[in-house]
C-alpha cells in the first residue's frame, strides 16, 4: 500500500467532515435564533438526533456484514480478486442494508 496516497485522502476527509460540522452548527444556530415556538425547536433538534442514531445503526450494520464477508473470504483462503470474491463483498453489503431495514422497522 502506498502511504503517500493515504495522507491526502485523510486530509480531504478531515476537511469535508469539518465543513459538515460547521454547516450543521450554523443550521442549529439559525433554528434557535428563528424565535420559533419552543416545541418546534425541540422537535427539530430531536428529529436530528434520531436521524443521527439511525445513521449510526445503518453504517454499523453494513460494516458488521462487510466484516463477516471479509472474514468468510479469509476463511475460504482466497488471496486473489475474483468475481466470486467481489460478489461476496457486494452481497455482504446488501445483507447489511437489509439488516438495517429490518432493525429500523422494528424500532418504529
Amino acid at each position: 500500500m502506498d502511504f503517500n496516497l493515504l495522507i491526502p485522502v485523510a486530509l480531504f476527509a478531515c476537511i469535508g467532515y469539518t465543513i459538515k460540522s460547521v454547516v450543521d452548527s450554523f443550521n442549529r444556530r439559525r433554528i434557535v435564533e428563528s424565535r420559533g415556538s419552543e416545541e418546534l425547536v425541540r422537535a427539530l433538534l430531536e428529529g436530528e438526533s434520531a436521524r443521527r442514531r439511525l445513521a449510526s445503526l445503518h453504517w454499523g450494520s453494513v460494516l458488521v456484514a462487510l466484516a463477516l464477508g471479509f472474514g468468510l473470504i479469509e476463511l475460504i483462503g482466497t488471496d486473489t480478486v475474483t468475481p466470486g470474491v467481489i460478489g461476496l463483498v457486494i452481497g455482504a453489503t446488501g445483507l447489511g442494508n437489509l439488516a438495517y431495514f429490518l432493525i429500523e422497522r422494528r424500532l418504529k
